[in-house]
């Protein structure tokens, strides 16, 4: 499964639309319309946002993984 196939299959799986994801990513629901559709390359730090907001990983997003669990955090120095 592709990247684009990914993000489309989470976003649907929350019944949410293109626009809902376009608008917290603070982008046009057309590029966000072209990364599903593999039109765009999707930048690092909007699929860093997106497994933020999906609650899972990068790797999981990209297809390196089947695991939709995140990894555990890295603890903050202080």
């Amino acid at each position: 499964m592709t990247v684009y196939e990914r993000i489309r299959n989470l976003r649907e799986d929350r019944d949410l639309k293109q626009k809902d994801l376009a608008g917290l990513l603070s982008i046009g629901q057309t590029t966000y319309s072209d990364y599903e559709l593999g039109k765009l390359g999707i930048p690092i730090s909007v699929l860093v946002q997106l497994a933020e907001y999906y609650g899972t990983s990068i790797d999981y997003l990209v297809g390196l993984t089947d695991v939709e669990t995140p990894y555990p955090r890295r603890k903050q120095r202080e």
